[in-house]
């Protein structure tokens, strides 16, 4: 089988704002878009956002790569979004992990390269 694409879709109470969020922090561009979802790239990846969520606090799996996380956790809280675990320095590293929810509670990962 020809796998043509793969999209992983999250839930949002306000598709509108779920999607200027993702736009917004992490410069998503909108490749689709009708009254029921939006289909967003962010570095060559698809993620679909789906309206008629709950707004719950739901953990996806999804993790974003990014140089600086102490200032991509930042840009999410400034965006509306929010922490669930601040970057930590470990061994004397620069934090590489932030645990972060968008503005509809969807959980994600904010890493650096290590």
């Amino acid at each position: 089988m020809l796998v043509e694409r793969v999209k992983y879709v999250i839930w949002a109470a306000d598709l509108a704002r779920a999607a200027a969020f993702y736009q917004k922090t992490f410069g998503a561009e909108i490749i689709r878009s009708n009254s029921h979802i939006s289909e967003l790239e962010i570095a060559g990846a698809v993620i679909g956002i789906h309206g008629g969520g709950e707004g719950k606090r739901t953990w996806t799996g999804i993790s974003l790569q990014v140089a600086n996380v102490v200032a991509g956790a930042a840009e999410v809280v400034a965006n509306g979004g929010g922490l669930v675990r601040e970057p930590q320095e470990e061994d004397g590293e620069a934090p590489h992990l932030a645990m972060c929810f968008d503005t509809d509670g969807n959980e994600f990962m904010l890493i650096r390269k290590r």
